[in-house]
């Protein structure tokens, strides 16, 4: 029974998820949301922090400071309320809701970016904000997650060697790419592993991380207007880019199975999807990361009415709700009060069980 006494040491780091059922291919995802913060985030938040601790850069008067769409913020957040730190967000409109909420409850502060940087988009404005803070006060400490190469440490110490002593016959992993810390963490890794390992990178349509064309992107999480400095694409064995309807499609089709995870695994996971049906499968083990679950998406992929209107009214069809997955039935005819009352004392248990 583990018990703790703060919040950034606890992690499931075993668990799986079989999509064999739920996609028709085998296909395994490493559930990394099962923390505190709720997502995969949690690792790099906690290895960056660190760092700065032992380099003597936080000090009991710093005010950390990173710019986040959503789950570094909320772990950032988490971490700095346990070790009595001050932080300071800077997102932008796009990021979820209940992200912005859960870091107000944790004590920290927001600042959220409305307006996008001509060529750098929203990520741009956010860094450039960021920037601006830190030359007025020398107080605010930003841990770059962009450019930290504790992000990618983190995963390379953890993330790595968990999927290989879970899987040590690993013939392909796929990895979401966002700052691109998971990936390069895992790849480089494997990169010394017994046996060769394929790296698959999932980034989404209209991110420009693996030089695609800049385009819309509504789902916070994966994909960069600005190239990540922490991506060595030697490390990559191929990449595949997601559309965000294909995402939202993923993540309702687990959900239809009982499971709910974030934008940020429906990209990953449908790009898994895709890459494994044009292979042979045949004896392959291929693992997947989850990087997060649907809490926070609720208001987002999962309401139908967000979808409509950015998506258009076909993004899902009737069979691909999940809410579709069942008709209710007509609903029961009123009974007197009197024997409503009896059938809720007697209902389970008898007449006899009732102390008259």
């Amino acid at each position: 029974m583990p018990v703790i006494s703060a919040p950034h040491v606890f992690n499931a780091d075993e668990l799986y998820v079989d999509l064999q059922t739920t996609f028709g291919c085998s296909l395994f995802l490493k559930c990394e949301g099962f923390n505190f913060a709720g997502s995969i985030k949690l690792k790099a938040a906690k290895e960056m922090v660190e760092a700065a601790e032992r380099a003597g850069i936080l000090t009991p008067h710093s005010i950390m400071v990173e710019s986040s769409s959503g789950n570094l913020g909320v772990a950032l957040s988490m971490i700095a309320a346990s070790k009595g730190y001050r932080f300071l967000c800077v997102t932008d409109s796009r990021s979820n809701l209940s992200a912005r909420l859960m870091m107000e409850a944790l004590g920290s502060r927001i600042h959220v970016i409305t307006t996008e940087h001509a060529e750098r988009g929203f990520l741009g404005a956010r860094i450039d904000h960021v920037r601006t803070l830190c030359d007025s006060d020398d107080r605010y400490v930003w841990l770059s997650q962009y450019t930290n190469p504790a992000n990618w440490m983190a995963h390379y110490r953890t993330t790595g060697p968990q999927i290989a002593l879970q899987f040590p016959d690993l013939d392909v992993l796929f990895v979401g790419a966002g700052t691109t810390g998971t990936l390069m963490g895992c790849a480089r890794y494997f990169r010394k592993w017994h046996r060769p390992v394929r790296i698959v990178a999932v980034d989404s349509v209209g991110s420009v991380t693996f030089g695609g064309t800049p385009g819309r992107r509504m789902i916070p999480g994966l994909g960069m207007s600005v190239r990540p400095a922490l991506l060595d694409e030697s490390f990559v064995d191929e990449v595949v880019h997601v559309e965000e309807r294909d995402t939202i499609r993923a993540c309702h089709r687990m959900a239809k199975r009982g499971f709910l995870f974030g934008g940020s695994t429906g990209t990953v996971v449908s790009g898994a999807i895709d890459w494994l049906a044009q292979h042979d499968t045949r004896e392959l083990t291929a693992v997947a990361i989850a990087p997060d679950l649907g809490e926070r998406y609720l208001d987002t992929i999962y309401r139908t009415t967000w979808l409509h209107d950015l998506y258009g009214e076909d993004v899902l069809g009737p069979d691909e709700l999940a809410s579709s997955s069942w008709e209710a039935p007509a609903p029961p005819t009123p009974t007197p009060a009197a024997d409503r009352r009896s059938h809720q004392l007697t209902a389970g248990y008898g007449d006899d069980r009732i102390d008259q």
